[in-house]
């Protein structure tokens, strides 16, 4: 998750690091009053000298102050609030056609007379994050996390699409004891932990159409951790409201397929761990199970099989991933979604449930290597499908289905670049092969660079 690069990118940087907190506010005060009294008593004695401080001295004494006034993110209650974000600037340069300019998932038939690509840039993928530290409650200790950019839409009106309207990506309350936590609110599913590294998608996660479940998700779960003398065991079940594609341009809430059945997604997550924060390992199976109702009374019993990982080999390398299959859980992602051409379409009787009855399957691999402390490579593959049968057959159920794709595949490498702790610089390229129901498949290539300010 991006809140974990975040986290890693605040454990790294220093004191001197802009927007970086002191080592300590109390010993920095009391240093800097120790010298002020010093420089008043110099003063007052008659016979005493001019006061000597070096170039160097003189700079890191007023970096000290300045950190001294600076203004603090205040709260309606005592407890501390801590604001962080990223400044997220990209530059791309697509070949082909793409269903999204700047964050693409899949690609798409090139039409008569369009053009052979195109080349942009943008800043709405930009993020604004807030964490406050709460009492402690009935022994656990109480965090709250939010978390929002800029992907929620274009305005209308000069400069609306370089603009972007809010969204909500994270919301969620934590509880946690010693070996026991509680959590609520949006957020990624847990039983799909890792992500691919990548600066150049982050609004919407790499490997969105091929192969990774990642759609944030209200959900309320359970971890309980289990430590061994080699690793901790963890144990996490839970219940999320899924959301549902087909409702997604609708003005107004309506009933999923799922909420319809009046009973949540159920899930359960068995991983293992590794007890070093240096190198994590982890290894994990996961079990779904989301009963749907749709228009006209028909039921999917929708299920799902997923396996996760992430592995250190020596010191440099890192293999992660997942892999998944199952029926019904087209709304986390893993798979190309079916656009609707009209808001009237029969998808909700005919060829939504018949969708959710075929077998999806996919999942997505990485290969980090890491040289130096500020530097990795990565390099990635994924894949994301229904059986291509299944697929037609629903095709011809609805005509006003388009875009409906059997598989998309997805590869990338980039290069990442830690500047300093709080500037990141990622040149990245892409491939995307999408799969049609009938004719050829459609290949788009994207060229990209992200620069990225953490604060």
């Amino acid at each position: 998750m991006l809140e974990q690069i975040l986290k890693k990118e605040e454990a790294a940087s220093g004191p001197n690091a802009p927007g970086a907190a002191a080592p300590s506010t109390a010993a920095t005060s009391s240093t800097a009053r120790s010298s002020a009294n010093g420089a008043v008593a110099a003063a007052s004695e008659p016979s005493a000298k001019p006061a000597q401080i070096s170039e160097d001295d003189w700079q890191i004494l007023n970096a000290r102050v300045a950190e001294i006034q600076q203004d603090k993110v205040e709260s309606a209650s005592k407890y501390r609030l801590k604001l962080s974000g990223m400044v997220l600037a990209t530059a791309f340069a697509n070949s082909g056609q793409v269903d999204n300019l700047d964050v693409p998932t899949v690609a798409v038939p090139s039409g008569p007379g369009e053009s052979s690509g195109s080349a942009g840039g943008s800043l709405r993928q930009s993020i604004i994050g807030l964490t406050a530290i709460g009492p402690h409650l009935l022994g656990a200790s109480t965090e709250a996390d939010l978390q929002m950019d800029f992907f929620g839409g274009l305005p209308s009106g000069y400069g609306g699409i370089s603009s972007g309207v809010a969204r909500l990506r994270i919301a969620r309350v934590g509880f946690a004891w010693e070996n026991t936590s509680l959590i609520a609110g949006l957020d990624t599913p847990f039983f799909s932990p890792n992500m691919p590294s990548t600066y150049l998608s982050v609004a919407v996660p790499a490997f969105a159409a091929a192969g990774n479940l990642w759609t944030w998700t209200p959900q309320i779960r359970v971890e309980r951790r289990i430590a061994t003398d080699t690793s901790v065991w963890k144990v996490e079940a839970g219940l999320m409201d899924a959301p549902s594609y087909g409702d997604a341009t609708a003005t107004s809430r309506n009933a999923t397929p799922g909420e319809s059945s009046r009973q949540p997604l159920y899930a359960v997550r068995l991983s293992t761990n590794g007890k070093g924060t240096e190198q994590p390992r982890s290894l994990g199976v996961s079990g779904i199970y989301f009963p749907q109702r749709y228009r006209g009374g028909y039921k999917v019993a929708g299920w799902g099989a997923v396996g996760d990982w992430k592995v250190p080999f020596l010191s440099r390398l890192e293999w992660s991933g997942e892999m998944f299959v199952g029926k019904g859980l087209d709304v986390f992602g893993g798979v190309p979604q079916a656009t609707l051409q009209a808001q009237n379409s029969s998808f909700s009787y005919a060829a939504g449930p018949e969708l959710a009855e075929l077998t999806m399957f996919g999942g997505w691999t990485q290969l980090k290597f890491r040289f130096g402390e500020r530097s990795e490579i990565n390099a990635a593959v994924g894949s994301g499908g229904r059986v291509a049968g299944g697929v037609r057959e629903v095709a011809a159920l609805d005509p006003d289905i388009t875009g409906l794709s059997p598989r998309n595949d997805m590869f990338l490498v980039n290069y990442i670049f830690h500047a300093r702790s709080d500037i990141v610089i990622a040149p990245e390229f892409r491939r995307y092969r999408t799969y049609q129901v009938t004719g050829s498949s459609a290949l788009a290539d994207q060229v990209g660079i992200a620069l990225g300010y953490l604060f």
